[in-house]
């Protein structure tokens, strides 16, 4: 990947970071599974069952309240290797009529985690496609949910500079790969604050969310997505690259290492709210869990576990729910998009079209 890339730039230029991270993820995510002790990164549900399980009951609770609709799609952003869809699909169970109404369809590029999601699922009874976008999936009542979805997304970044709002470019300097800016400002952008300020433009998540709200906002449903990030507007560099759990250097190993960015949920929940969609939240993971009744059902699991379990759900709890800077209870947030007619969703407030 580093040999292509010093190619690419050494034919056409230096080339924006969101190109940079678009083929570096590309790379990353068709040739390895990233996830895991053995991986480079955990998420939520490969924490506890109980993450999957308290969003089947939301999405269910959505489904019920929608009327029980039939031809219903339930669908997920970036299935990992289908630990979050399982997990949900058991909590189904509350609701039998379910399974005749609904199909499964997983939006996912990589081969080696389309292969595991098809090992994961393949016992569930449900029927299950797999789809490059979110456009592919037939039209119809939707249910959706992205966890750690959009911060895989590229952005465009800019830095503040005594011209203006300068682009930030990946370039070639002793056959390394080296940041640097585009001469011109971008006039689009106006003036920074002040020099050095970076500014992130998450085009390709707008553009998800987007087709996405015109969805809802056309079928009827809902979406719950689930990141770390924070409620814009705001600056800060925050590309960071992950590789077995440590940082590196977001250079050093192209294509090899897990390349993301901070969601701003702002941005999100606007370019909902543009398609005539409906914004909820925005909440943190922690609190959202916990409306959702992640203590009761952590208790209940222990009531049938061994000392060994018990004392591995109540970390699994802990760290779900952890509060702080760097803990998942605070650093994850929560938003809800649906279509207009929804206006209440469990554990997270309406949001104004002003917000």
């Amino acid at each position: 990947m580093k040999d292509t890339l010093r190619e690419t730039i050494a034919l056409e230029g230096p080339i924006t970071v969101e190109r940079y991270m678009s083929l570096c993820l590309r790379h990353y995510y068709a040739t390895r599974d990233p996830l895991g002790v053995a991986g480079d990164f955990t998420t939520a549900p490969e924490i506890s069952q109980m993450f999957g399980e308290l969003i089947g009951i939301w999405l269910m609770e959505i489904w019920n309240g929608m009327g029980r609709p039939s031809g219903c799609r339930l669908v997920e952003l970036g299935p990992g290797r289908g630990t979050l869809m399982a997990d949900l699909l058991r909590a189904t169970r509350l609701l039998p009529d379910f399974k005749a109404a609904a199909t499964v369809h997983l939006v996912e590029t990589s081969p080696s985690l389309r292969r595991k999601q098809r090992d994961a699922l393949a016992a569930t009874g449900f029927s299950l496609q797999w789809h490059d976008r979110i456009e592919d999936v037939p039209p119809g009542p939707t249910l959706l949910v992205a966890n750690e979805f959009f911060d895989a997304l590229p952005v465009r970044q800019f830095v503040g500079t005594e011209r203006g709002w300068c682009e930030r470019l990946v370039g070639i300097e002793d056959e390394r790969l080296i940041f640097g800016l585009r001469p011109e400002p971008e006039p689009a952008l106006g003036t920074p604050l002040k020099p050095g300020d970076t500014l992130e433009w998450p085009g390709a998540s707008i553009d998800v969310m987007s087709e996405l709200a015109r969805r809802l906002a056309r079928d009827a449903g809902a979406a719950l997505i689930l990141d770390y990030g924070y409620w814009g507007p705001a600056f800060g560099d925050t590309l960071q690259a992950l590789k077995a759990h440590r940082p590196v250097d977001p250079l050093e190993e192209p294509g090899e290492a897990d390349l993301t960015t901070h969601v701003d949920f702002h941005r999100l929940a606007q370019a909902a709210i543009v398609q005539g969609a409906r914004a909820h939240g925005i909440v943190t993971q922690g609190d959202f869990l916990q409306s959702l009744g992640i203590d009761a059902r952590a208790s209940a699991l222990k009531a049938r576990a061994t000392p060994a379990q018990a004392a591995a759900i109540d970390q699994a709890l802990a760290r779900l729910t952890e509060r702080g800077p760097t803990g998942m209870g605070d650093l994850f947030k929560v938003l809800a998009v649906t279509h207009e007619a929804i206006e209440a969703v469990p554990g997270l407030p309406a949001l104004s079209p002003t917000s």
